[in-house]
């Protein structure tokens, strides 16, 4: 290669424009912060609502991450996704339930429960792909239908094994109370559940951006028959994508049982409406913007319940427009999408 084509190639690199990196919405959280310090009035009061809506958010990013991942990677519109919700709820309370007979620690009980409720709800994602979503795939409109039919009957199966009632989900004793900095008041349990959905980002973006089945993932969304000539599996790798959005739901679950302190078997259902108006806040498929959506919509709700409580039972409902109207793809959109 002589000079003059490596001068071309070079120029033509630095023809490419580099992607920037777009920080009016993550602006848009922090505006939505120093907004409520004067609402709220007291600076103790604004902190504790910060916190409590900051850990919220974290908790509602782990659960729609695994929507997210599964629509972004795999382009299936899972509306089942509840079942896999409540169904790590109601295993966390098997488990911690034999742990307090068992007399484990309580911080013990919980990362078992976490544990095997993501290897539960894990392998029965592995079931519902093979058994509902395959036969669907690239067909949306049957995948809405067949996926919500799927959730329909699982809660079902849920109600069969633990009961049709609710279902108490203490939190352990080492996790109860707050800390106190002046008069305002941090709690423990969103602290463990902020350091949790921040630990799920931290793996998700490294997954996806650092390692080899990262890549190939990737590339099998944008050229699967090339990644198949290549000698891979793409299809084992995908159906590991919706194993692990399944597992998220399953420890998701987990910790929005905790967060309530009890589950009931329309506990997904439920979930399911927030966390769609997550994904579709921060565009779909985007896992930044699904953590942004997700922070917005935990301050929102804290700030409206204090606030104007009447108002926070449709706030996140306007929250979803406004962002619409101002970004019709979400906060940040795939541009595949």
């Amino acid at each position: 290669m002589n000079a003059s084509t490596v001068a071309a190639a070079a120029g033509a690199a630095e023809a490419v424009p580099k992607a920037s990196f777009d920080w009016r919405p993550v602006a848009l959280v922090l505006a939505v912060m120093a907004l409520a310090v004067p609402a709220v009035g007291s600076t103790s009061t604004w902190i504790t609502l910060t916190v409590a809506g900051l850990a919220m958010g974290l908790i509602v990013f782990v659960i729609a991450s695994g929507l997210t991942l599964i629509f972004g990677l795999m382009d299936v519109l899972n509306f089942g996704h509840g079942v896999f919700i409540a169904l790590g709820a109601f295993v966390a309370t098997s488990v911690m339930g034999y742990g307090a007979g068992a007399g484990w620690s309580g911080f013990f009980s919980i990362f078992a429960a976490m544990a095997v409720a993501m290897a539960v709800a894990g392998a029965v994602g592995w079931a519902f792909e093979r058994v509902i979503v395959r036969p669907v795939y690239g067909l949306h409109l049957k995948q809405i239908l067949i996926t919500m039919g799927g959730m329909i009957v699982g809660e079902e199966i849920i109600k069969v094994i633990w009961g049709p009632l609710q279902i108490a989900l203490p939190l352990p004793d080492e996790l109860r109370g707050a800390w106190l900095f002046g008069e305002a008041a941090i709690e423990k349990y969103r602290v463990l559940a902020a350091a949790i959905g921040l630990a799920v980002l931290a793996a998700l973006v490294f997954t996806l951006n650092r390692t080899k089945i990262g890549l190939l993932i990737r590339a099998g969304v944008q050229d699967r028959s090339m990644v198949e000539a290549l000698g891979y599996r793409i299809r084992r790798l995908f159906v590991g994508v919706f194993v692990a959005g399944s597992a998220l739901a399953g420890l998701g679950g987990v910790l929005w049982g905790l967060y309530q302190e009890g589950v009931t078997p329309q506990i997904g259902a439920q979930v399911n409406v927030l966390i769609f108006i997550v994904i579709i806040i921060g565009g779909l498929g985007s896992t930044f913007g699904c953590l942004v959506g997700a922070l917005l919509v935990g301050l929102m709700a804290n700030y409206t319940g204090y606030l104007a409580p009447t108002v926070a039972l449709f706030s996140n409902i306007a929250l979803m427009v406004a962002i619409l109207l101002w970004r019709p793809q979400g906060l940040y959109p795939v541009s595949n999408r």
